[in-house]
């Protein structure tokens, strides 16, 4: 994707007004652009195209009821002709406006040839031009991640992608490949990803001064999800190219953190592999020991996300972190609940918690927190094994896997899990169907707004 906002001061004027800006603005403009936007029957609300009396394009203007809301004019990216654009707005809005524009600007081209040009925004002030392309940069990896299909972004795919970003931050990175799994300890990563011809990994990237606060990602990294034995059917299977937006996720929030150079020291942890069939996978009624000691009779294979999470929250466990975080895209009850667009949360400690719900309302990020409902516990119990990885009922299912997880945090350790889709049905403003970046806004202002 091309870069869409730019440092430079010349431009076609675009201004952007909330309403009664716009009657200001209007009653000091000559009769010419007047009779313009009354004989074009503009009314006031929206974009309007304004040319200069040799009939070339001169001005843009656009109206929104309210300007502070994040994408209120992210569509303007679509709408606008293919020229630069100079932004005319007030200094409040300028960050949030190039933001949106920029993420509804977003065309995934890996695969089809596009020849449409797009309008760019320039921007005169050269510091809002590079915290608008942070956050825009992070939100396209994440996207770029989940869109690619999965023949591109199996295992050592995703090693690549993370490589990649830890030499761009100067960060350590290292993993752990195939049976070395075994021999480190990491069963249930193996397990889940032993059947596939792509190797199962444990991607693993530390940046960040050791005497800063400790933070861990941790991400869900299946990289196509058939269901196990337990066999997906074809309509809910399409998608799952998506099953890896965890990982897509904990990368882009870690590109966030290390582009802003937060005082922090960061561990990103995922566990990278593909949930196959063939002779070895593993079975219903398996009973398999995780890293952490506990173990686990499998219900069902296509809860398979929590396992790879569990093995990867264990060793989590062993830096002793003050946060751990967890992103996956690993219940449909989460989507049922709160629907496709609203990612829910789970956390052991309920002022993390708050301060994520208020970074979610100030970063216009919507996120929303589900209870960790003990009394629930009960239903993963196992007859033969410590617990099942999956409970029978359809009730209450995104509230049991935060259980099962949780039981795999060490008492104390602050954590936060995200059940998230990952993924838009449907075009909204700055947000087109397919990969998406969901909650990551929210999780970096809570954690700048706490290290800063």
């Amino acid at each position: 994707m091309q870069n869409v906002i730019i440092h430079d001061s010349n431009g076609i004027p675009l201004h952007l007004f909330e309403k009664s800006q716009f009657s200001k603005w209007l009653d000091n403009q000559d009769s010419f652009i007047k009779n313009w936007l009354d004989q074009s029957e503009y009314k006031g609300q929206g974009l309007a195209l304004i040319p200069s009396k040799e009939g070339q394009l001169d001005t843009a203007i656009f109206v929104s009821d309210d300007l502070s809301q994040f994408f209120a004019c992210a569509d303007l990216a679509k709408s606008l002709p293919a020229k630069t654009f100079l932004l005319q707005a007030d200094a409040a809005h300028q960050l949030n406006a190039a933001i949106a524009f920029g993420l509804a600007s977003y065309r995934f081209e890996k695969y089809k040839t596009i020849t449409q040009g797009q309008a760019k925004l320039a921007l005169a002030d050269a510091n809002t031009v590079e915290q608008a392309q942070k956050f825009i940069a992070a939100a396209t990896l994440v996207r770029d991640m989940i869109n690619t299909p999965a023949s591109d972004m199996m295992p050592q795919h995703m090693s690549l992608a993370m490589s990649e970003l830890a030499t761009e931050f100067n960060a350590q990175f290292s993993e752990i490949i195939g049976d070395d799994l075994l021999t480190q300890n990491y069963p249930t990563i193996h397990a889940v990803g032993r059947a596939s011809c792509h190797a199962p990994r444990l991607l693993d990237m530390h940046w960040g001064d050791t005497s800063h606060p400790k933070v861990t990602l941790v991400g869900k990294g299946v990289c196509f999800d058939s269901g196990g034995l337990d066999l997906k059917p074809g309509s809910a299977m399409r998608n799952m190219k998506k099953d890896m937006g965890g990982a897509a996720h904990v990368l882009g929030l870690a590109r966030l953190i290390m582009s802003h150079n937060l005082p922090i020291n960061l561990r990103v942890l995922v566990p990278s592999v593909e949930n196959a069939v063939s002779d070895n996978a593993f079975r219903p009624g398996d009973v398999l020991t995780t890293r952490h000691g506990l173990t686990v009779e499998i219900d069902n294979t296509d809860a398979e996300g929590r396992l790879v999470l569990c093995d990867a929250l264990s060793e989590a466990n062993n830096d002793e972190p003050e946060l751990i975080i967890d992103f996956a895209t690993l219940t449909g009850a989460c989507r049922v609940a709160l629907g496709t667009e609203l990612p829910g949360f789970f956390a052991n400690d309920q002022a993390t918690a708050n301060a994520l719900m208020l970074a979610s309302e100030r970063s216009q990020d919507p996120v929303w927190q589900l209870p960790l409902h003990q009394a629930y516990k009960d239903m993963l119990k196992s007859d033969i094994a410590d617990m099942v990885n999956s409970v029978p009922t359809p009730f209450g299912g995104a509230i049991t896997a935060a259980l099962y997880l949780e039981a795999f945090v060490n008492k104390g350790t602050p954590w936060v899990h995200f059940d998230v889709m990952a993924w838009n049905n449907r075009n909204l403003p700055g947000r087109p169907v397919g990969g998406e970046a969901m909650g990551i806004r929210a999780v970096f202002d809570m954690l700048a707004s706490r290290y800063q």
